[in-house]
């Protein structure tokens, strides 16, 4: 299962995220939801990366399928957009494949 967890700031305004684990819904690269997953995050911290002047923090462990990324500047309006974006996709594919492959965990910060 991956399990996902959004940092928000005081605002309630996402500004990170933590997503971990590995779907489980098909063999090593068969698996459409984690290579969905993949898609939506890397993109997601490339555009940001790419199209903002936002600084940031972001930790990985290629073998847990952990990902840690986190706005550490202000934020701002695209980088809003783009996590907004992220957030909306995750969710859609947790509607169509189910929580036993995608969940959404509180963050403890």
């Amino acid at each position: 299962m991956i399990k996902v967890s959004m940092y928000n700031n005081a605002e309630g305004k996402i500004i990170g995220f933590s997503c971990s684990g590995h779907a489980g819904f098909a063999e090593s690269g068969q698996d459409i939801v984690c290579s969905a997953v993949s898609v939506l995050v890397i993109n997601t911290m490339n555009s940001i990366e790419s199209f903002t002047r936002d600084t940031f923090e972001y930790k990985e462990n290629e073998k847990s399928g952990m990902i840690d990324f986190k706005i550490v500047s202000e934020l701002s309006n695209e980088s809003s957009l783009l996590l907004n974006s992220l957030f909306l996709g995750l969710q859609g594919i947790q509607e169509e494949y189910g929580q036993e492959y995608i969940k959404f965990v509180p963050q403890n910060m």
